[in-house]
């Protein structure tokens, strides 16, 4: 079964208390996804692969490390897209390829309507990014596609889940782990996690 690993650093929570706030405009709430993915950044590539090369210092010559794995971020569209730059920053080099889901409002299961990734992957590990683990179907959808594409190893990284969408991810996927900012209470009726932030696109773009 997949690890999920929920953030407890500080910094994390003082930005996600922003986020929340319904009060927070669409310019700072951009902002703040970008940090907090910036943040889990951090955590999730712990575990990536580096390999050994020669540096010269201005003092020697050491042996130093570099990634050796290739790395692709995948938002899904639309929410998805205010993550990216908080990795970019970190991993300028990683490549970006889009995939298109809505949740159709009255079956709730994702519809896919754009997809352009290329015929085979050029990189190793894929890192979906989307901001709300609801009810899982954006990202098993998204993490479908992917292994079907040829990619091997994933990681979900979001911000707020709820316990129906990580149960929902770990049944569809039980090998990809899940990197997230916190972990709320539950779904409501109309499938929006409680207390979370409302709708992360609409707040980002400022179409609520």
């Amino acid at each position: 079964m997949s690890t999920v690993h929920e953030s407890k650093h500080p910094l994390i929570s003082h930005k996600l208390s922003k986020l929340r706030d319904k009060n927070t405009e669409p310019k700072k709430f951009r902002e703040l996804v970008r940090e907090i993915a910036g943040l889990l950044a951090y955590e999730a590539t712990a575990d990536l692969i580096t390999t050994p090369v020669e540096v010269e210092t201005p003092l020697q010559t050491m042996t130093a490390h570099q990634l050796k794995e290739k790395v692709g971020l995948v938002p899904v569209l639309r929410a998805g897209l205010g993550m990216v730059e908080g990795f970019w920053e970190l991993m300028p080099s990683a490549e970006v390829w889009h995939i298109g889901l809505y949740r159709d409002e009255h079956t709730l299961k994702p519809v896919e309507y754009y997809n352009k990734l290329p015929i085979e992957p050029r990189v190793s590990v894929c890192i979906i990014l989307d901001p709300m683990l609801a009810t899982g179907g954006s990202a098993t959808a998204t993490a479908d596609v992917l292994k079907r594409w040829g990619v091997t190893k994933i990681k979900y990284v979001g911000l707020i889940a709820a316990p129906e969408g990580i149960q929902a991810m770990q049944t569809a996927h039980p090998d990809i782990d899940i990197y997230l900012a916190a972990i709320d209470a539950r779904l409501n009726e109309r499938a929006y996690i409680m207390p979370g932030l409302g709708d992360a696109g609409d707040r980002q773009f400022g179409t609520g």
